[in-house]
């Protein structure tokens, strides 16, 4: 990625995800975990539910007997604060585009984990992970602009790298929204442009060619009413304090993630879009090019 490109969608990660720590802890669950949950019964709390999702990914990697698992698009730090506080993974590697994410996680001070500020295009590992982890990252890789080859270029890419810094026996645990039943032209405007700038959704086809040759899908799940229920977790939490989310980012701010929110939602139970949670592994044993 070159400099104007990773400045660009710095930038676009910055206007979401930057808008204050503060202001996501007011409807997150007290982890702030900012994706899709995962609910096992109808009366799951948002908090239940969170940690079952998380579970549900440390699983699939095998965290539990891990010494090194690298989380792309590591948020707040959820996973890289189980995988050291619980699984006591020696080697926990975080990265964000969020100055403000990775300034949080790294507040934090878990035993074994770096967080660096840094794109997953740029990285250069000094050694292999047992385990990949990404939830919510793949979303941002591809533009709106792009076309399809080029949406599978990057993916592409981003799959090959992610092969090179597995270990033998590791697995890539792979959480994204994807267009369902709606093309990128019928995206909305106001999510591509004042939520998500600059970021484009994938569809299964992308991945699934993306991916050819290069990972075995293990296991694929589609969330898509999870995520409704999630968002409308997420804006209840936010209606009921929204004096103080007013007081905190402004009443434009606040308007602006209670429309996402809602259509969002609306997306999610329609079917227009759907949440993949894909469970991959590298054909063969790959190679690591360090």
């Amino acid at each position: 990625m070159n400099a104007p490109t990773a400045q660009r969608a710095a930038g676009a990660i910055s206007h979401h995800y930057d808008v204050g720590n503060e202001f996501f802890a007011l409807w997150l669950d007290e982890s702030l975990t900012y994706s899709c949950a995962l609910r096992k019964t109808e009366d799951d709390s948002l908090e239940e539910a969170q940690e079952h999702k998380l579970a549900y990914h440390l699983d699939a990697i095998g965290a539990a007997g891990a010494a090194s698992v690298l989380d792309i698009g590591c948020g707040w730090g959820s996973i890289l604060q189980r995988l050291t506080e619980t699984h006591h993974v020696p080697r926990a590697v975080g990265l964000t585009l969020s100055r403000r994410q990775a300034e949080f996680v790294a507040a934090q001070e878990y035993p074994g984990a770096e967080v660096l500020l840094e794109s997953w295009t740029d990285y250069e590992p000094g050694s292999r992970f047992d385990g990949i982890v990404s939830i919510g990252a793949f979303e941002h890789f591809a533009r709106p602009d792009d076309p399809p080859a080029e949406k599978i270029r990057v993916y592409r890419h981003f799959f090959s790298r992610c092969r090179d810094w597995l270990a033998p026996g590791g697995v890539l645990s792979l959480q994204t929204i994807a267009y369902a039943d709606m093309s990128r032209q019928d995206a909305s405007e106001f999510m591509q442009q004042d939520v998500f700038p600059d970021a484009d959704l994938p569809t299964l086809a992308e991945i699934a060619a993306a991916a050819e040759g290069l990972f075995e899908l293990r296991s694929m799940h589609n969330g898509r009413l999870d995520y409704a229920w999630t968002c409308g977790q997420w804006a209840k939490r936010l209606r009921a304090r929204r004096e103080e989310a007013v007081a905190l980012v402004g009443p434009d701010i606040v308007a602006r993630y209670e429309r996402y929110l809602k259509l969002s939602a609306l997306g999610f139970r329609m079917g227009k879009i759907g949440l993949l949670r894909l469970v991959l592994a590298p054909y063969g044993d790959g190679h690591f090019t360090r």
